[in-house]
């Protein structure tokens, strides 16, 4: 299973932008998926999650900028990002559990991990 984001690129504070991010492969379904995003010198953190039933999950340094969602039949989940902050410039990156773990925040329980797209917003 191969996960790619796409949607990166550079954008003003208070601007959007969206990301993508599609898995490939054998036959996926995955019961948790998720973002997570990494700043220049700091640690990978987590963003936002979604399970196979459409819960959603938010850190409070996204929730009500950002929405995450996924089409099931796509095996893709996206992020849309709203009044976007110079803060949030950040590798991001996508994730997605194999098996439901009950805990979408540690970035050691998500299996399969795309390649990062950078988002870039200028003050």
């Amino acid at each position: 299973v191969q996960l790619q984001a796409s949607g990166g690129g550079l954008v003003q504070a208070g601007g959007s932008l969206s990301l993508s991010c599609a898995a490939s492969g054998r036959t996926f379904s995955s019961p948790l998926m998720g973002w997570f995003r990494q700043a220049p010198g700091k640690e990978r953190e987590w963003v936002a999650a979604i399970s196979s039933g459409g819960n959603t999950y938010y850190a409070d340094s996204v929730k009500g900028r950002f929405t995450i969602s996924r089409d099931n039949v796509k095996s893709t989940v996206y992020l849309q990002m709203h009044s976007l902050k110079p803060e949030d410039t950040a590798v991001y990156y996508c994730a997605a559990q194999r098996y439901h773990v009950g805990n979408y925040v540690n970035p050691r329980a998500y299996d399969y991990w795309g390649q990062g797209t950078l988002v870039t917003v200028s003050s």
